[in-house]
């Protein structure tokens, strides 16, 4: 703790450490003068700094989603996409980014899936530790987000994640605990959803006794956006309520909670103390002037985002068919490959510096012809219309788009600027004019399109909207708008090739609500055939690139999947398309499972994800083998919704989700269940083979505090070069509680030349051994044999060994009534504890019948000797 912070805070006055609690607006929080203390600037998002201007903003660079960072498995890899984005944060002028998201992916079709890593908690928790020290180390502070249990977006705003206390510390925390026990993030942002009843943003439980006190958190914890509810907010571990201004952390609620006894000056303190220490951490105090926002496109980030890309390329099957580093003709199918599905829908867009499309990669290094043909639409809405087909008003690609300060279009602009995009979500304060409740914007220039032909128009908005097209009404979402919900009209119309049809595009807005937002799709109109063309084309070429998959209208923020399946008529498309060309290779781009009924009769599947703005270019890295494919999945593929764990429960029912599923989260239960799945967590394929051998362990035994060296030799026996990825799994066999069959505890990547051995060893600890006792309450690592189990996934076990572990050593503490006799005469104290009350219960026969019972459950058979007294005095005792 510096001296200043604790002279700061003898220096301040009530009402200014008041105003530490909430923020100034959007992205800051408020400046106390005064004293000095600087302004800090937070920004959106998981894969990429958007900075404060939203969809009018300064472009970004955009990194894989996390789920594609979870598949590369490399969290060295993971550490420079961090250093990335520390440097895009500082150019937005910020200090901290709203990520990373570690959130478990708890059912195939929770929509943010894409955002988090993972199935699992221990490499959910790897890849966010090197996620945050990559951006921590160079200068940019990480919020580590949603704590906790925010594992779906239905009713996301109000719904009860009702969790028992073994699933919610070994499932749900762990990601958390890893990360911030390990690199220490600076803030943390809390979750919209209640924890068994209890808003997470007021939760004493996990925000103070679980994070700041057992955790040792010494950062701060800021709501989620509007993401608290009640005056509660502000009088628990909550430090900081965003955005600003105050709703409960006012100074009128603080000083009644002060008045009432529901908060003390220590724990209004201990909050100003944790928002001057973040400040120091991010550097507000050396330059408290906040910087401009930039936008620079650094050749450094587009290496390593390419590269982060083609690791989280997971080839699932391989008939030999890639790599097409010889196909002479390659027909390229698909919306998704011309109409790049980069990121999932939400707070994680970014206005992206480029994009490379599938369709460029493969051209740029393609030897032979290369053709496309749509096939079957992907979209919900009409794709966002191509800048390059409009001419502004001066000439400039796009259109010239005219700001005013009124719903009425009238007057002196408030701003004139050209326009390459026209997509808008504006939220809250962030629109394109002063006044977010009043506002409107023209679109003016000339549009000119590459052929002759139907054209479908597509005109989606919060607020009013018209388009105007060669001085006609084309599209009219101003006099006839019936509701206040983001409906798409579309309307076809011939135009012809050449010519320059003048356009406007005019939208208006007027109210309170925080959403406003404004789309203008177009695009060739589909032909009737389209699939039956797609077909013969296919039957000519060489070889057949499917971009099949979803896109951030069904895969967003906001709402939930309905089901695994494939929009629209992909699943049609793939199924002729393969019986028409054997070697047809598809590229899944979703961040989560869907259903592959087509999976035995194509060539090829790649799970492509979203890969950012260099995902193009990675993409035929891999199809034509520069690359070798080396991701694995971070979480299972089942054959159908119906066999995933939450189904049952999944998205819940008044008010409340029931996490019935426990422990057994991904593989953890289709393990259990002996469930065959599509494919396992932690598969994929290489154009290489690997080979594992001579596992070796330190020692026979361990006891606490011993550290368990894990070392096996991998070989590279292929004749590519290539990455594998080694996983550790750890079997408990003997446990007291019921455990999954298997456990990953520890993994890293390796890369190896051809015919090239690597000897590895891989660390275990106390830890790895541990499970979650409610009854204690907390971790035990309890005597008994382990095994050990290395290999190429959670399904593909090459080599095991067994080890005895002696185990903790229990305290009274750990027993109570409810524990069980066979486990109170285990431990030496608890047995004399029991031989000093009830010597005649131990030496009765029928004990042994009772040894899974409890003192409570043999009382009616012993009722004259376990008096209450008698067993007041026990627990006494065994508390003691």
């Amino acid at each position: 703790m510096s001296d200043r912070i604790e002279q700061l805070i003898a220096q301040m006055t009530f009402e200014e450490k008041v105003s530490l609690l909430a923020g100034k607006d959007m992205w800051h929080t408020v400046a106390v003068e005064r004293l000095g203390i600087p302004v800090v600037k937070v920004t959106d998002g998981p894969n990429g700094a958007r900075g404060a201007g939203g969809s009018t903003g300064l472009t970004s660079a955009c990194t894989p989603c996390g789920a594609a960072l979870g598949a590369t498995w490399n969290t060295e890899l993971v550490e420079q996409v961090g250093k990335v984005l520390a440097e895009e944060v500082k150019a937005k002028g910020a200090h901290i980014l709203l990520a990373p998201t570690v959130n478990i992916h708890r059912t195939p079709t929770a929509g943010r899936n894409f955002e988090c890593y993972s199935e699992d908690p221990l490499h959910s928790g790897e890849m966010a530790s090197a996620y945050i020290d990559g951006l921590q180390k160079n200068g940019a502070g990480a919020c580590i987000k949603h704590f906790v249990t925010n594992d779906q977006e239905f009713e996301r705003f109000t719904i009860s994640s009702e969790i028992a206390e073994r699933p919610l510390h070994e499932i749900y925390l762990e990601p958390f605990r890893i990360a911030i026990q390990k690199a220490k993030p600076w803030a943390v942002m809390s979750a919209y959803n209640r924890i068994n009843g209890v808003y997470a943003a007021d939760n004493d439980y996990t925000l103070y006794e679980i994070l700041k006190e057992r955790w040792g958190f010494d950062g701060i914890v800021m709501s989620d956006w509007f993401g608290t509810y009640d005056p509660e907010a502000a009088q628990s571990g909550l430090d900081l309520e965003m955005p600003g201004p105050a709703r409960w952390a006012s100074i009128e609620h603080i000083k009644k909670a002060l008045e009432m006894g529901r908060m003390t000056q220590e724990k209004l303190d201990d909050k100003v103390r944790r928002m001057l220490r973040m400040m120091e951490r991010v550097g507000a105090f050396d330059q408290p002037t906040l910087q401009p926002e930039t936008a620079y496109d650094n050749p450094a980030h587009r290496t390593v985002l390419r590269r982060a890309s083609a690791e989280s390329i997971v080839l699932l099957k391989n008939d030999g068919s890639l790599p097409l580093d010889e196909a002479k003709s390659i027909l390229v199918l698909g919306e998704n490959a011309v109409v790049p599905q980069i990121v999932g829908g939400g707070s994680a867009h970014v206005n992206v510096h480029y994009v490379v499309t599938p369709l460029d990669g493969i051209k740029s290094r393609a030897k032979g012809d290369v053709h496309y043909f749509i096939g079957t639409p992907t979209h919900r809405n009409l794709p966002v219309a191509q800048a390059g087909w409009f001419k502004a008003d001066d000439g400039s690609i796009g259109l010239t788009m005219t700001t005013f300060t009124n719903h009425e279009l009238a007057g002196e602009p408030y701003s004139s600027a050209i326009c390459d995009r026209f997509n808008f979500s504006w939220f809250n304060t962030e629109t394109a004019a002063p006044n977010p409740e009043a506002f409107s914007v023209r679109f003016s220039g000339t549009l000119s399109v590459p052929e002759t032909g139907s054209y479908d128009f597509g005109l989606t908005s919060l607020g009013l909207s018209r388009i105007t097209l060669d001085g006609k009404l084309l599209l009219d979402h101003w006099t006839d708008r019936t509701d206040k919900e983001m409906r798409q009209k579309v309307v076809s119309t011939q135009l012809e090739a050449g010519r320059a049809y003048p356009i406007l595009i005019e939208y208006s807005f007027a109210g309170k609500e925080r959403w406003r937002g404004l789309r203008f799709g177009l695009m060739p109109s589909l032909p009737a055939d389209s699939i039956e063309q797609a077909v013969q084309m296919a039957a000519k070429a060489d070889a057949v690139v499917l971009v099949a998959g979803l896109t951030n209208e069904w895969e967003s923020e906001g709402f939930d999947r309905v089901n695994m399946d494939l929009p629209n008529k992909q699943d049609e498309l793939i199924r002729r398309v393969a019986a028409a060309n054997p070697r047809t290779v598809v590229v899944m781009n979703a961040g989560s499972p869907v259903s592959m009924p087509w999976a035995d009769d194509v060539a090829a599947i790649l799970q492509y994800w979203y890969p950012g703005q260099e995902g193009g270019n990675a993409l035929a890295d891999v199809l034509f083998g520069d690359v070798n494919p080396s991701g694995k999945l971070p979480t299972t593929h089942p054959y159908r919704l119906q066999d995933s764990p939450s189904y049952i429960n999944f998205p819940g029912e008044n008010g409340k989700v029931q996490y019935g599923e426990g422990i057994f989260v991904g593989y953890r239960y289709y393990d259990k269940k002996e469930l065959p799945v599509r494919f396992p967590f932690g598969y994929g394929l290489s154009y290489t083979i690997f080979e594992y051998s001579d596992l070796k362990l330190d020692k026979d035994s361990y006891s606490p505090g011993d550290e368990i060296k894990v070392t096996l030799t991998v070989k590279n026996t292929g004749k590519r070069a290539g990455q594998e990825v080694v996983q550790v799994y750890l079997r408990d066999p003997e446990a007291r509680l019921v455990r999954p069959e298997k456990e990953l505890k520890a993994f890293t990547k390796v890369n190896l030349q051809p015919g090239e051995s690597k000897t590895i060893t891989l660390t275990l600890t106390r830890q790895s051994l541990a499970f979650y006792d409610p009854s204690v309450p907390g971790w035990v690592a309890e005597a008994g044999a382990f095994e050990v189990l290395v290999g190429a996934s959670s399904a593909d076990i090459r080599l095991r060994a067994g080890f005895s572990y002696t185990g903790d050593i229990a305290t009274l503490r750990s027993f109570n009534l409810n524990s069980k006799i066979k486990d109170l005469l285990n431990n030496p104290q608890a047995k004399a504890v029991l031989e000093k009350h009830i010597p005649e219960v131990l030496g009765a026969p029928e004990i042994n019948m009772a040894m899974d019972m409890t003192l409570n459950q043999i009382v009616p058979f012993a009722a004259e000797v376990l008096t209450s007294e008698k067993l007041k005095a026990i627990e006494a005792d065994l508390k003691a």
